[in-house]
């Protein structure tokens, strides 16, 4: 006699999906699993449900303020963190140094007490503004 086949829905984990990952879901997934934390351990200590959590890995392209600073809190880290930030796409920009990146790379060569000189100049005109 053929048994019938059952699946317990609570124990499975949801469907592939077939969209690519938001940055922000990509970037909440990858804190979670670096702490460990299960889904149901983030829900709990957010105060919100698995399914949320799961939407918010998956799905959710433009959170709110309050989510991220909410998920900023628990995971310890600045808001910025699940941002796809202008800073990131202008690294992978290819093309040649700026004269300002071409100066810092050769502060760069010169031993410590000359850095420590050209920081205390660049401190002083700061503060004269």
């Amino acid at each position: 006699m053929a048994e019938k086949m059952c699946y317990a829905w609570d124990l499975m984990p949801g469907r592939p999906t077939s969209k690519p990952t938001p940055v922000f879901g990509s970037r909440l997934a990858a804190l979670r699993q670096e702490r460990g934390w299960t889904q149901a351990a983030l829900a709990e200590r957010l105060g919100v449900t698995v399914k949320m959590v799961t939407y918010y890995e998956r799905e959710a392209t433009n959170p709110t303020a309050n989510t991220v600073a909410k998920l900023a809190e628990v995971f310890g880290v600045e808001p910025t963190a699940f941002l796809d930030s202008a800073q990131s796409l202008r690294a992978a920009k290819p093309g040649p140094p700026s004269e300002w990146e071409k100066r810092v790379a050769a502060i760069k060569q010169l031993p410590r007490g000359k850095q420590k000189k050209i920081a205390e100049v660049v401190e002083a005109l700061l503060k004269a503004g």
